[in-house]
């Protein structure tokens, strides 16, 4: 049988329960990283950026909720209905991840900074390409596979039922 579409949220609730997990997982692994990056790997550090996850995290769901329709839009243009499962999922997180962590890029040191300020403008292009590579990869290899694992036995919990 398969089961691609268990993994999938099959409405509003299980949409909310997937968009949880994955800000949740993505931003205490992400944002530690980048932040720990920008300012060096030490407990100080590390408890600075834990400090911001909160506000972090807010930021995170509002970008991914407003980027989710140029995102759809984008992967529609890319991929065809007849590609596979995991094609359709691969270039889903490719094309919200290069939406949000382009947001994200400024936003997340001005949050991580507790200040507005134009430094990320001079550093964007810099950094953009790491913190992309860096959310890429949480998303696609831990985040989204733990959601949708998640939701499989959701899923699969309720056909038994």
């Amino acid at each position: 049988m398969k089961d691609f579409y268990l993994k999938l949220p099959q409405n509003r609730n299980e949409f909310v329960l997937f968009l949880l997990i994955v800000s949740i997982v993505s931003v205490n692994i992400i944002a530690p990283i980048i932040g720990m990056l920008e300012t060096g790997f030490t407990i100080q550090h590390y408890k600075q950026v834990l400090a911001v996850i909160p506000e972090m995290w807010l930021s995170i769901i509002i970008v991914v909720l407003l980027a989710s329709k140029p995102a759809s839009f984008l992967k529609k243009s890319i991929v065809s209905e007849k590609d596979s499962f995991n094609t359709q999922i691969t270039i889903n997180i490719l094309c919200n991840v290069l939406i949000v962590s382009a947001v994200m890029t400024m936003i997340g040191t001005w949050i991580g900074q507790q200040q507005v300020f134009t430094l990320p403008l001079h550093t964007y292009f810099n950094n953009w390409p790491r913190n992309f590579a860096i959310a890429f990869v949480v998303e696609a290899v831990i985040a989204q596979p733990i959601a949708r694992q998640v939701l499989l036995y959701h899923h699969l919990k309720a056909i038994k039922n």
